[in-house]
């Protein structure tokens, strides 16, 4: 799971990740109360470099989490809004 880019950003960001295996994936951003705000990912995935768009035009400005759920891995990043 790569940092998100650009970041800060308003209000359309890219996150990356790679998967070394075919494997069921979750994707999902977060506010700090622990409030899913949006599910960008959420299936089986073939293995390789993969790229999704985040568009927050109808968030608020903040801090959000992005959680990365590949098989047995987990991963989480921080990113910021800026409206």
């Amino acid at each position: 799971l790569e940092a998100n880019y650009p970041n800060p950003f308003n209000p359309v960001t890219q996150i990356k990740y790679a998967l070394p295996e075919d494997v069921y994936v979750s994707l999902k951003v977060y506010d700090l109360l622990g409030r899913e705000v949006a599910a960008l990912v959420n299936g089986f995935e073939e293995a390789g470099w993969k790229s999704v768009e985040f568009d927050a035009g109808n968030l608020s400005s903040g801090v959000y989490i992005y959680k990365l759920s590949a098989g047995r891995f987990t991963a989480f990043k921080k990113m910021l809004l800026l409206q």
